[in-house]
Formats: structure tokens, C-alpha cells, sequence
């Protein structure tokens, strides 16, 4: 099972990251799955009536305005990040904070290295699976890099002047 951050800490993850080719015959009524954005949209009514949790995945070119009127089905929403410069899903996460008041688990997922961890936390994500390669335990420190931070962000809603 891999491991995760979560809450400032390492943890089993307790979530099955569902890929894009799945279909709802390969699926159970028991356990937590991330679907895929376009599984959701195909067959959201079957999946809501599962007795699992249920969390859903965007990638990087997918709208989370597409999702908005649904948050409340979902306890986790992953935001996969294919390659480390590919900062699209950002902007996602501000967009569920900030504009939609999502208030479940904020997953970064993919390409997710120990040099993003700071800044994704800015910007709302408060787990974060990352690259198999990478160790969780290492990466957790990354968290708390800066003591302070000067713009505005999800994390903290006022400017550092506006602080003094």
C-alpha cells in the first residue's frame, strides 16, 4: 500500500486511484475509489449509490468547473500533475477553495516532487501522494521550508503588510 502525506503526516492511503480505462463492471460497492473525471460524468448516478467512498481525479487539462455542482459527493478530489513543470492543476485548487468552498481532501497527484509540497499547501492541497521514487518521510520537511510568507494565498488570505 503506498504511503502518503496527509495532515502534516505519513499515512497509509486508504484510497484506490481508479485509471482513465476503467468501467463500472470492474467496480465493487465496497471500498474508496478516485474515478476518473470522465467516469463520473458517464455513470455519476450508479457511483453515488455505491457504499464506498468516492473521491474523483481531474487531470491537468480538465475544468473544475466541471465538477462544481458535485463536490459534495465526493471526500477527496485528486488533482494529477503529469510532468513537474506542468503547474495547471494550481490554479484547480485555488478554484476549490477559494471560489467553490471545497472543504474535503485536496490530493496532488503524478509528477508530485518534495519542491512543490510548500507552494501546493498555498494554494489549498492538504495531501499529496508523491512520485513512487520519492520518500514521503524526507519530503514531509518541505512542508514548513519558509516560516513566512509575503502574498495572500488560500493558506493564509492576507498580505504580509496587511499582517503588521
Amino acid at each position: 500500500m503506498q504511503q502518503i502525506i496527509k495532515g502534516n503526516r505519513v499515512v497509509e492511503d486508504a484510497w484506490q486511484l481508479l485509471p482513465k480505462d476503467t468501467n463500472t463492471d470492474d467496480l465493487t460497492n465496497t471500498g474508496n475509489i478516485i474515478v476518473p473525471l470522465a467516469l463520473w460524468l458517464e455513470h455519476a448516478h450508479a457511483l453515488k449509490a455505491r457504499d464506498g467512498g468516492l473521491g474523483i481525479w481531474l487531470d491537468a487539462d480538465e475544468e473544475a468547473e466541471v465538477i462544481a455542482d458535485d463536490l459534495q459527493h465526493f471526500q477527496v478530489i485528486a488533482l494529477s500533475f503529469p510532468v513537474f513543470s506542468d503547474g495547471r492543476n494550481y490554479s484547480n485548487a485555488r478554484l476549490l477553495r477559494d471560489r467553490y468552498g471545497y472543504e474535503g481532501e485536496l490530493r496532488a497527484i503524478g509528477d508530485v516532487l518534495r519542491d512543490q509540497l510548500f507552494f501546493m499547501h498555498r494554494c489549498g492541497f492538504d495531501a499529496y501522494a508523491l512520485r513512487e521514487d520519492h520518500d514521503p518521510h524526507a519530503a514531509l520537511a518541505s512542508l514548513n521550508d519558509f516560516s513566512e510568507v509575503y502574498q495572500a494565498a488560500t493558506d493564509q488570505p492576507l498580505p504580509l503588510f496587511r499582517r503588521r
